[in-house]
């Protein structure tokens, strides 16, 4: 049975993680030339840059305005954001097998990887309660 409440960790990671995208999507949509440097990534197209920055922002602003959700609220984010951070990880690892990715890859691996290992774990455990 589904209980009312959603776990206060639950409510905090999700603030954390608000924080966390919209830390990187203000720059990405402001300056992303300067973060594809920072991040070792060739400057084509910032175009596509400015599209992830969105996204995050998106992730971000509504992970903060849903703190007083409802529970299935909270659930349908956490499919979102499982699926956002599971085809990241999907894309760095077929980014590997370029010859020209930069090593910042490897953070941002550890960034995503953690974030779904997060996810992944409040949605198995909204599930048995």
């Amino acid at each position: 049975m589904i209980r009312a409440s959603v776990p206060k960790n639950l409510k905090r990671w999700f603030i954390i993680h608000g924080i966390i995208d919209l830390f990187f999507a203000i720059p990405l949509i402001a300056i992303p030339e300067v973060v594809l440097q920072v991040f070792g990534f060739q400057i084509e197209n910032v175009l596509i840059a400015r599209m992830v920055g969105a996204a995050l922002c998106a992730i971000g602003i509504s992970s903060l305005l849903s703190l007083e959700a409802s529970r299935l609220v909270y659930d349908a984010f956490l499919t979102l954001k499982i699926i956002w951070s599971l085809t990241v990880i999907l894309s760095i690892f077929l980014a590997l097998t370029s010859d020209n990715t930069p090593n910042s890859i490897w953070l941002l691996l550890g960034i995503f990887g953690f974030f779904s290992g997060v996810w992944i774990y409040y949605k198995v455990h909204f599930k048995s309660r």
